[in-house]
């Protein structure tokens, strides 16, 4: 049986003698009632596993996102090195242009790595991007400045943004389907809200050594050299993600799958082949085209949700140390204390977020973010505006609240849409597809429409807001899944005795 999970056997500490006596009557009985439902077609995890492979998922989920959360951070001074010569504004977006380069290439990585990882595995994917994303961080940390080599100087940064780019495009689709096809069925949204916490750690961590770089350092010698320290850490944190992620077991689903494609499964070849057709029938040979033809439906709906959150989340996140430093003239330390503090927040009450949808459902607490946008953007960002931390600290919870609603149950949500053979493909392509035409290009329409509506800073409230409603529209065409078995794979439970009431619960309790 595949590591993380046990074959499902009926128990009891009452009378086992006696019902050891009637076991083979209690299974006839339960397959007479529910003859799809069998005792191989339900997983038992174990927790122990679960929490390693989740701990372990989201920790190397952070290092990607601390990789590429160091470019957001520094996009004012990356401007300045880069594209210097023009106006402050010119520079900030031709910072962001580059910053949204890698945005573009991600549904490239998705549709390549998403159908890889559906074919060789999850584990084997997962290393492999992330060594792609530690070494084009840190050859970013590594090229010479505009004033050295010239206009070769961007070309390498849009090189190296692009291969992170290509890199990321495998990671969350990945990470997130690992994550969700190890937690129990009951369990799928608290597990889930980790990876999500790994993110926002990733964030956290590159803000904060920004910060201590740009108060030790200061802005002139941050500009000189200081800024390839971020990046340059990135070669040592890749060697330690990579050391984890290769310490990983294959997901107990894609176990299952693998067995059913080579006939090494413990049950004999008909029986695997019988149990797991609907998992292997086409997953070895399943092609873009049929993806795309077969999950179209949920593909918009990945894109809508995606698109809605990412933006909301690229805003608050990304956007706003540049908003706060270049538009409303914060101090540079002053905005990024800001956004590390939200963050913190967040931290602290996205695994509760988890278990609440886990209890009430997905969509109630995805609604809660979306409509929380919609209806806070323009307090919040009047508060902001205010300039005194009184003012900033409810107008920024009021966001990150929201923000959590959503972070907290998108790594549960989005995996749910699609069945086992095809989940880390489509997801791949739908989230990334979603990310690249509004999460990433987010910092640079705020900035692009600011300057065209004569700097109305009220412009990224106003974008969130429009986001939030399509959003909102996605949450209710979604089905909820909270509670319920991946399609395609089989009910997974934590305890034996859960599944024994699992069974049991398909049909009246055998008279013996």
């Amino acid at each position: 049986m595949p590591t993380g999970s046990t074959e499902a056997e009926p128990t009891t500490d009452r009378d086992p003698e006696a019902f050891k006596r009637h076991r083979n009557l209690f299974r006839a009985v339960a397959r007479r009632r529910n003859p799809r439902l069998r005792r191989t077609d339900i997983t038992v995890t174990d927790e122990r596993v679960v929490k390693r492979a989740v701990k372990a998922a989201a920790l190397g989920n952070a290092m990607e996102w601390f990789d590429f959360g160091i470019y957001s951070y520094l996009a004012v001074t990356i401007g300045k090195v880069f594209f210097p010569g023009g106006s402050d504004t010119a520079s900030l977006l031709s910072s962001f242009a580059t910053f949204a380069v890698a945005f573009l290439v991600r549904p490239i990585g998705g549709a390549f790595f998403g159908p890889l990882g559906d074919r060789v595995g999850r584990k084997k994917v997962l290393a492999l991007t992330m060594i792609m994303m530690a070494a084009g961080t840190l050859c970013i940390g590594l090229i010479p400045s505009y004033a050295s080599i010239g206009l070769w100087a961007p070309i390498l940064l849009i090189v190296f943004r692009m291969i992170q780019g290509f890199s990321t495009g495998g990671e969350y689709g990945g990470a997130s389907t690992f994550i969700a096809e190890y937690a129990p069925d009951k369990k799928r949204g608290f597990f889930g809200s980790f990876l999500e916490m790994g993110t926002l750690a990733g964030y956290t961590g590159a803000a904060g050594l920004v910060l201590i770089l740009n108060t030790w350092l200061g802005s002139e010698t941050m500009h000189d050299w200081g800024w390839r320290i971020p990046f340059l850490v990135a070669g040592p944190l890749g060697l330690v993600g990579l050391y984890l992620r290769m310490k990983l077991d294959e997901t107990p689903a894609f176990q299952k799958l693998e067995a059913a494609q080579t006939h090494n499964g413990d049950a004999s070849v008909t029986e695997t082949e019988a149990d797991f057709s609907h998992l292997s029938e086409n997953a070895p040979k399943k092609k873009l085209g049929e993806i795309f033809s077969q999950q179209w439906p949920m593909l918009i709906l990945c894109i809508a949700l995606v698109g809605a959150y990412n933006i909301c989340h690229y805003m608050l996140l990304s956007y706003m140390p540049t908003y706060l430093t270049d538009t409303l003239h914060y101090d540079e330390a002053h905005g990024l204390l800001v956004v590390i503090g939200t963050m913190l927040v967040l931290m602290c009450v996205i695994s509760s977020v988890g278990k609440l949808n886990d209890r009430y459902g997905r969509k109630p607490l995805l609604m809660t973010g979306m409509l929380g946008f919609f209806l806070l953007s323009i307090p919040a960002f009047l508060l902001v505006k205010q300039g005194s931390m009184a003012a900033i600290i409810p107008g920024m919870l009021m966001l990150g609240l929201s923000l959590v609603c959503l972070l907290g149950t998108m790594s549960a949500a989005l995996p749910a849409l699609f069945p086992t053979s095809v989940r880390y493909g489509s997801l791949s392509i739908g989230y990334n597809l979603a990310v690249s035409l509004f999460g990433g290009t987010t910092p640079l329409v705020i900035t692009a429409l600011m300057d065209g509506f004569g700097g109305n800073d009220m412009i990224p409230a106003y974008y969130a807001m429009g986001a939030a409603l399509v959003g909102a529209i996605a949450v209710a065409c979604m089905k909820e899944t909270a509670q319920q078995p991946l399609e395609g794979s089989p009910p997974a439970v934590a305890t034996k005795e859960e599944a024994v009431e699992m069974v049991t619960s398909q049909s009246p309790d055998p008279r013996f």
